[in-house]
């Protein structure tokens, strides 16, 4: 799962809003602590605990004191508008953008994302 060129915090991050977007962790549920995390990926408490952190202060997980983390109401709901959001300014705009210079219309390119999706 650890990839280089992104930092470790930020790929433990992804992976709790993985599972959280695919239903692994359902709202309300505990998500692993830091130290498992970090037993699990060989790293540092400190390393995992900050990831778990950007989380917390997006409001995806939040602290039950003494007892650990656990997945806010509308987690999941809020991680998708996050990711179709980051989805059309990572991919979709460069695509049009792309699209126009070459003389794609809008239509012509629906027709060819219909055709990948058929192929896929």
């Amino acid at each position: 799962m650890i990839e280089e060129g992104k930092p470790i915090f930020v790929q433990i991050a992804e992976q709790i809003e993985d599972d959280i977007i695919d239903g692994v962790y359902l709202p309300e549920t505990q998500v692993p602590s830091t130290n498992e995390f970090a037993a699990f990926y060989r790293i540092n408490p400190a390393t995992a605990g900050k990831g778990v952190n950007l989380l917390v202060d997006d409001g995806i997980l939040y602290k039950k004191r003494g007892i650990g983390m656990f997945v806010a109401d509308g987690a999941r709901e809020r991680l998708i508008v996050k990711r179709r959001d980051a989805f059309r300014d990572e991919y979709l705009r460069p695509l049009l953008a792309e699209a126009a210079k070459l003389g794609i219309d809008p239509q012509q390119l629906t027709e060819m994302i219909s055709t990948e999706g058929v192929s896929a």
